[in-house]
C-alpha cells in the first residue's frame, strides 16, 4: 500500500511537471538549451583536461619514482639535475637493487623486415628496457608475457611486441615463438601486448616536452617493439635518442661511456620510508662518484613520484588549463541564467501554487512540485549536454594536436558527466523552488 501511494505520488508530480513545462514551451526550450550548452562545454574541457593531466596509474602512481642526479663534469651547476642519466649511473643504480622494482630504458627507431616477403620493410619505434618495466607499469598481455630476469642478464634475443604490430605482421594471431627480423638481428617473440595506449605515455616524459610543441612524440603512439636493454645495445642500433651531452662525444653510435644523458631509470618503492632511504642512497652515490673524480658538481639529486614528475614537466599545457577554467565559469553562468529564468517562470504561475497552499497543501508539496519541473527541464538539458559534449570531443579529434585521437567520452568520463549534470540540475533548481515555496499563500493568490 505504501509503495503504491509513493508511486502514485511520483506520477502525480511528474504529470504536474509536464503540464508546467508545456505551458511555457519556448521558455522551457530556452532553459534546456542554455543548460545543455553549459554542461556540454564543461564536460568537453574536463574530458580533455583529464586526458592530459589525469593519473595514468591510479593507486600505484605514488609508489613509482623517477630518480635524477647530476653526472656532468662542467663548471656550471644547474638549478635542477638533468632529466635523464648517463649510462654508467643508470646501470649502477639499476644493479644496486635498492628499490622494490627498477627499470632502465631508452628508445630508438628501428627497421623491421616483415616475415611476409610481399611486405616492404618499415621503420617503427623500439623501447629498450628491463623486465620490471611490465609489472611496474601494469602493461597488459594478450599472449605470452615478459621476458625473465635471466634473459636480461644473458642479453637474450627476445622481444615483446604491441597488439598493433602483431595485427600488422601476424593478422592478430598468437605469435609467441615466432621470429622477428629487426635488421640488426633476429629476435624471438615471447609476449604480445593487449591494446595499450597510456595517456600520457608517462614513462617517456622528459625535459618538459609536453608543453613546448613536441607532444606528438608522446601522444602519437607507444612503441611497437620492446627489447631487453642490453640486447638492444648488443644489436647496436646506434640511434638512441640522446637528451643532452655536456661534452662532445667521439662517437654517437657508442654511448656507453659518452658524456651524454640518454637513459631513464624508474623505480618502484612501496613505502615512503624506503623512498627517503633511496634518496639518501642517491646522495651517497653522487658523493662517492665525486670522490672518484667522475663527478665534479656538488651533490645534486632529486626523487619525484609519478604525478610530481608529470607536473614538473608541464604535462597539461597552459591553454588546456585555461579552457577548463573557462568551461567551469561558462557552466556557472549558464546555471545562474537558468535559475533566473526558472524563478521567473515559476513566479508567473505563483497564483496556482498559492491556491494549493490555501486549500491545505504544505510548503513541502509546492517545493516538490517546483523541483520536479526543474528536474524535468534539467534532464532534457543534461541529455542535450551529453550530445553536445560528444560533438565537442569530435571537434577536438579533428584538431591538429597529437592527443586528439584520444578525446573520447569513456566510461569514467561519462559517469563524471552524469554527476555534473545532476549537480547542475540541483544548483539551478533548488533555490527557485525554495523561493516559491516560501512565498506566503496570500501573495501568491493575488497573482490569479
Amino acid at each position: 500500500m505504501i509503495g503504491s501511494a509513493v508511486h502514485s505520488s511520483h506520477r502525480y508530480y511528474l504529470r504536474l511537471a509536464v503540464l508546467g513545462v508545456s505551458r511555457a514551451p519556448w521558455m522551457s526550450a530556452l532553459m534546456v538549451l542554455v543548460m545543455g550548452i553549459g554542461i556540454g562545454g564543461c564536460i568537453t574541457t574536463l574530458t580533455v583536461y583529464r586526458l592530459l593531466g589525469g593519473d595514468p596509474l591510479p593507486g600505484k602512481s605514488a609508489k613509482l619514482f623517477y630518480p635524477q642526479l647530476d653526472p656532468e663534469t662542467g663548471t656550471l651547476v644547474p638549478h635542477s639535475p638533468p632529466d635523464m642519466m648517463d649510462y654508467t649511473s643508470a646501470v649502477a643504480l639499476w644493479r644496486s637493487h635498492r628499490a622494490d622494482r627498477q627499470a632502465i630504458m631508452t628508445s630508438a627507431p628501428i627497421k623491421l623486415l616483415p616475415p611476409n616477403a610481399s611486405q616492404s620493410a618499415f621503420m617503427t619505434g623500439m623501447q629498450a628496457t628491463t623486465r620490471d618495466f611490465f609489472p611496474m607499469f601494469n602493461v597488459p598481455f594478450r599472449y605470452g608475457g615478459p621476458w625473465s630476469a635471466a634473459d636480461d642478464a644473458a642479453h637474450a634475443r627476445v622481444a615483446v611486441i604491441s597488439s598493433r604490430l602483431n595485427q600488422r605482421l601476424f593478422a592478430g594471431a598468437n605469435s609467441v615463438g615466432r621470429e622477428l627480423n629487426l635488421g640488426g638481428g633476429v629476435v624471438r617473440i615471447v609476449g604480445v601486448l593487449r591494446h595499450w595506449r597510456p595517456s600520457p605515455d608517462f614513462f617517456q616524459v622528459a625535459g618538459g616536452r609536453f608543453s613546448d610543441g613536441h607532444t606528438s612524440e608522446f601522444f602519437s603512439r607507444v612503441p611497437d617493439v620492446y627489447l631487453p636493454f642490453f640486447t638492444a645495445l648488443r644489436l647496436d642500433y646506434g640511434h638512441f635518442n640522446v637528451f643532452n651531452c655536456w661534452a662532445l662525444p667521439s662517437n654517437f653510435n657508442h654511448l656507453r661511456h659518452a658524456p651524454c644523458n640518454w637513459v631513464s631509470l624508474w623505480v618502484q618503492i612501496d613505502s615512503r620510508a624506503k623512498a627517503r632511504g633511496y634518496l639518501d642512497y642517491l646522495r651517497n652515490y653522487s658523493q662517492s662518484e665525486r670522490a672518484l673524480g667522475r663527478f665534479t658538481h656538488p651533490t645534486n639529486v632529486r626523487l619525484m613520484d609519478l604525478m610530481q614528475w608529470l607536473r614538473y614537466n608541464d604535462v597539461v599545457p597552459a591553454d588546456v588549463r585555461l579552457e577548463l577554467l573557462l568551461g567551469w565559469a561558462f557552466l556557472l553562468i549558464c546555471l545562474i541564467n537558468v535559475a533566473g529564468l526558472l524563478l521567473v517562470k515559476l513566479l508567473r504561475h505563483s497564483g496556482e501554487y498559492g491556491l494549493r497552499r490555501a486549500i491545505g497543501a504544505p510548503r513541502r508539496a509546492v517545493f516538490v512540485q517546483c523541483l520536479y519541473e526543474t528536474i524535468l527541464i534539467g534532464t532534457f538539458g543534461s541529455i542535450l549536454g551529453l550530445l553536445l559534449s560528444s560533438f565537442g570531443l569530435w571537434l577536438v579529434r579533428q584538431q591538429p594536436v597529437a592527443y586528439a585521437s584520444l578525446a573520447h567520452l569513456h566510461t569514467r568520463s561519462f559517469l563524471l558527466a552524469l554527476l555534473i549534470s545532476l549537480a547542475s540540475i540541483l544548483l539551478a533548481g533548488v533555490w527557485p523552488a525554495w523561493r516559491v515555496s516560501r512565498t506566503s499563500p496570500a501573495t501568491m493568490v493575488k497573482q490569479l
